[in-house]
């Protein structure tokens, strides 16, 4: 068993090594990601029809929670909606 636990540990390592330069990379794209989804499920408040509305209505709370850093992210200073007061 001690074998396999430094077999695993060795792989882990490994896994680390190769994963280290793409982090930033990664990280930019999970970003972009999440932007292009607030963005998704924002686009009904903002005015921009959204196929797909009635699946992202639940999600509300949890966008409200975050519109605060995506719209800052963005570069708009204060929200640009009326409704969401989070500035």
């Amino acid at each position: 068993m001690r074998f396999l636990e430094q077999i695993k540990k060795v792989m882990d390592t490994y896994d680390e090594i190769l994963k280290q330069p793409h982090r930033l990379e990664l990280a930019r794209e999970l970003r972009d990601e999440e932007d292009l989804f607030m963005l998704l499920c924002a686009s009904e408040l903002l005015g921009l029809p959204n196929p797909a509305f009635f699946y992202t209505l639940e999600l509300y709370p949890h966008l409200i929670e975050r519109f605060h850093e995506w719209h800052v992210r963005m570069g708009m200073e204060h929200s640009p909606l009326n409704g969401i007061r989070c500035c």
